[in-house]
């Protein structure tokens, strides 16, 4: 069945094939020696890879003759489309907007205990501990994991440190040449 993906993958353009058709067949092959032995699991299995595989070779031509679309834009996510990280922050500032106006709304109206000023306050102490405390949780996976951005950059300096000792982080500052 590999030898049948290798040839399907020449139904994509060829500098799609050149770019990605090792890492396709690559990705196939380790797929597939984890599949379990039942027969119909390989069926399934064979069947959405050959689909995926003529519908992507259809859309990567479709793209080269009449530009990228997206077709099903919940599928391929763009990163022009993605929230800046102030989204958060103004959605707030606008959630309080609305509060704020509904307190003066009911206190026109006669309800003068306030009820939407606890709420909001409450809300905005919910959200502000669960963000809080699921940064928290992340934070110690990743440390515990030691993928956390000190043991990145620790790992980035070992590789790279530089072998010359006369190389700009090793050289001496008593102004030698």
């Amino acid at each position: 069945m590999l030898t049948v993906y290798r040839w399907m993958l020449c139904l994509y353009p060829w500098s799609y094939r050149d770019e990605f058709g090792e890492e396709m067949t690559s990705v196939f092959h380790e797929a597939r020696s984890a599949l379990p032995s039942a027969l119909a699991a390989k069926i399934s299995f064979y069947r959405r890879e050959f689909c995926g595989l003529l519908s992507g070779a259809l859309c990567a031509h479709f793209d080269r003759r009449f530009g990228p679309a997206i077709p099903f834009p919940r599928f391929d996510m763009q990163p022009q489309f993605r929230f800046p990280r102030s989204t958060v922050f103004l959605m707030l500032v606008i959630f309080a907007g609305v509060v704020l106006t509904i307190a003066k709304a009911s206190s026109v109206a006669g309800d003068t205990l306030g009820l939407a000023w606890r709420s909001l306050a409450s809300v905005l102490v919910f959200v502000l501990l669960s963000t809080c405390s699921v940064a928290a949780v992340v934070w110690g996976i990743l440390h515990i994991r030691r993928r956390s951005g000190v043991h990145r950059l620790d790992r980035q300096l070992r590789d790279h440190r530089p072998v010359d000792p006369d190389c700009a982080f090793g050289a001496s500052s008593n102004g030698s040449s």
